[in-house]
């Protein structure tokens, strides 16, 4: 006869092994989705559009976004964080991306090794808009809002720019890794002159 102490190791042991089984289960069975995201987003004013102090040029402007995200959910999913990216092109740089959020600095400030200030620096990406959903019923809206970060280009190369509005997103699973995707919307061009001085 076993004694309690057996039972309750036995007992755990099945549930730790079903725990597993199912968490992998779940990040297997992600894969097989494929979200078919519905968005648009335009650029309904140009609330500023300046050259700063520094030498730079800024940009702060209003967008209106319609926004379904709910193919992106599965029961597998915690939460989903999607940013708005700004892409252009410039004499010395084929591709900038405007993508300055929190996720990037904390990415820099765990990762202390030099190559991930590279990749940091290399790759930096500005972000004209985020936002986190957390439920299905909420993945579906529709806003006009202000930017939440200016778009600001290190020179002065945004007079007469045309820029690609990008959708990014990461999905963060329960269990598994986490998926992120992209879907390049539309296209605006900036005025060839200021709007507001410094």
């Amino acid at each position: 006869m076993h004694s309690a102490v057996q039972r309750a190791n036995t007992a755990a042991t099945i549930a730790a092994i079903l725990l597993a089984t199912i968490c992998a289960a779940a990040s297997f069975l992600d894969a097989f989705n494929s979200p078919s995201l519905q968005a648009h987003v335009q650029v309904v004013k140009i609330n500023r559009f300046r050259r700063q102090l520094d030498g730079n040029d800024e940009v702060k402007m209003t967008l209106k976004m319609s926004m379904d995200l709910t193919s992106l959910f599965t029961w597998n999913t915690k939460q989903v964080f999607v940013f708005l990216a700004a892409e252009y092109e410039t004499d010395t740089n084929s591709l900038n991306q405007v993508l300055l959020n929190y996720i990037s600095f904390l990415y820099l400030l765990i990762s202390i090794s030099f190559i991930s200030v590279l990749i940091y620096y290399f790759f930096f990406k500005v972000s004209l808009w985020d936002h986190i959903v957390q439920e299905k019923e909420r993945a579906s809206f529709q806003v006009k809002v202000p930017t939440k970060y200016p778009l600001i280009d290190q020179g002065t190369n945004l007079r007469g720019k045309k820029v690609g509005l990008v959708l990014h997103w990461h999905i963060m699973p329960i269990s598994g890794r986490m998926i992120q995707g992209k879907m390049p919307l539309s296209n605006f061009s900036l005025p060839d002159s200021y709007t507001t001085r410094s």
